[in-house]
């Protein structure tokens, strides 16, 4: 059986902190987003429990009539609890050497496993909104051209859609 599944990075926000707001622009962009989202048929809505990845589908949720679920395995990946400096750097490695594992971190691997194992287990025409590291790493397991480079290219917000079929995975950008 076939199913679609759309990947949403969260719109701009004030911070990295779990507890982030949305930017002014950011609530514009969530309200876009609940246009967008207005003709798929989407079923379920699933969500990072971070304040930025809610808040940015709340006005998608209340435009369709449909509760949010949160869902800690698309939580953002934390690269490291200690101050890097040179943070970009690691990160980039971190795409190239997925079991690279900082301290108080998580490797790439281990963000990947999650969060595919959160777009494995939801059901048709779901929404899950996530973050970019995560949402990067994602991408680069279901085409491997995917790492570093597309992952800077990434907008506030972005929406990916994968098609599942069997053990196969698609994924498409359809944000604009």
């Amino acid at each position: 059986m076939k199913k679609t599944i759309y990947l949403v990075r969260h719109c701009s926000a004030t911070g990295q902190e779990p507890g982030a707001l949305l930017t002014d622009a950011g609530e514009e962009q969530a309200r876009q987003l609940a246009e967008f989202f207005q003709d798929k048929g989407i079923t379920h809505i699933i969500s990072s429990p971070f304040t930025r990845a809610i808040k940015s589908i709340e006005p998608a949720a209340d435009n369709l009539g449909l509760g949010i679920e949160i869902e800690d395995r698309l939580a953002e990946r934390v690269l490291s609890t200690a101050n890097l400096p040179d943070w970009m750097e690691r990160l980039k490695e971190s795409f190239q050497d997925l079991d690279m594992k900082l301290s108080g971190g998580e490797s790439g691997m281990e963000a990947t496993e999650r969060g595919m194992a959160a777009l494995a287990s939801a059901a048709d025409r779901t929404v899950l909104v996530t973050h970019g590291n995560l949402l990067g790493l994602m991408l680069k397991k279901i085409d491997g051209s995917y790492g570093y480079e597309e992952w800077k290219n990434f907008s506030n917000p972005d929406v990916y859609q994968v098609e599942i079929e069997g053990a196969e995975f698609q994924a498409n950008r359809i944000w604009e």
